[in-house]
């Protein structure tokens, strides 16, 4: 299980991104400081927080992820064409992609910032690739 804590300036701004990408809201644990947003069920959440809130875990200021990115998240799904649905769907909701896609045949990457610049990647891999390692599927699909 993994949670993932994430500040943001507009609480219903982020939930309302978070659940445009296909996440869902677990209401037991969100109030007007926090939102568990469901990745995967029993797995993986995202603790969307105020910045006030996520301040009074830490005495470390709280950067700007917009400026000064720290992270990225990466979220992989099972074909290309979910890759480019999903970030269609972040998009929509208010995201940006700073970057083009990154296609490196046996992987393929839409890195979006959400409205508070948070890093979040969507990503395709090739799943002899994932087992074995790129060299791996290289092999597989040279001529």
């Amino acid at each position: 299980m993994m949670f993932v804590t994430l500040p943001v300036t507009d609480l219903d701004r982020a939930v309302a991104f978070h659940t445009a990408i296909g996440g869902t809201v677990n209401p037991a644990f969100t109030d007007h400081n926090a939102a568990c947003i469901v990745i995967e069920e029993d797995h993986n959440y995202f603790m969307l927080v105020t910045r006030d809130f996520f301040q009074t875990f830490t005495d470390l200021p709280i950067g700007d992820n917009a400026k000064n990115p720290a992270v990225a998240i990466s979220l992989f799904y099972d074909s290309r064409e979910e890759v480019d649905a999903v970030a269609g769907k972040a998009l929509a909701a208010g995201g940006t992609e700073p970057r083009p896609a990154s296609d490196y045949g046996f992987m393929y990457q839409r890195g979006i910032a959400d409205p508070d610049g948070n890093q979040v990647e969507f990503g395709w891999m090739d799943p002899k690739a994932a087992a074995e390692g790129p060299a791996a599927y290289a092999a597989e699909h040279q001529a």
